[in-house]
């Protein structure tokens, strides 16, 4: 138990980060689509639990495996910046499951080039939703950046599927 929850930092890793199996179960850990289904009650008690260990009045018999999954619960829906909830399917959690439908339908038999175009289409802007949804906003960037890079891309995915 203690090898699997080590003592909870707040501001610290859960895993080993010096290591391929700590980065690894890191990034597993951030994707875990079960955090899709959370509720927000739940969300609501994992933020107070943090911030109960923030200010150091932590209910009694509280234990680490409880902190590192308010923790991870929190990390996965708010954004670290703005503080607002992430929308579902734009978060890292949904990004396979939400996804899965466009690389498919990129996938199936006999496409046509209208069809090639349509899934690529949908597959880039479900792609930008999630950088935007999850970018660093402790800068602001002006729309149009995110917009002139969303374009060239298109652009170049168009130009693919006529030559």
């Amino acid at each position: 138990m203690a090898k699997e929850y080590p003592p909870f930092h707040l501001n610290g890793p859960r895993f080993d980060q010096t290591t391929f199996h700590g980065r690894l179960m890191h990034f597993l850990d951030v994707i875990d689509p079960r955090t899709l289904l959370v509720s927000d009650a739940n969300l609501q008690s994992s933020i107070k639990l943090l911030e109960d260990f923030k200010n150091g009045t932590l209910p009694p018999g509280t234990t680490s495996k409880e902190l590192w999954e308010a923790k991870k619960i929190k990390q996965a829906i708010i954004h670290p910046d703005t503080g607002e909830k992430v929308f579902m399917p734009f978060r890292m959690s949904g990004f396979v499951p939400f996804g899965t439908p466009f690389v498919v339908g990129m996938l199936l038999p006999n496409p046509t080039i209208p069809k090639t175009i349509i899934w690529q289409w949908l597959n880039q802007s479900h792609n930008a939703c999630v950088n935007y949804a999850n970018r660093n906003a402790s800068k602001p960037t002006p729309i149009h950046r995110f917009l002139i890079g969303y374009f060239k891309r298109f652009q170049c995915c168009f130009y693919c599927c006529w030559s």
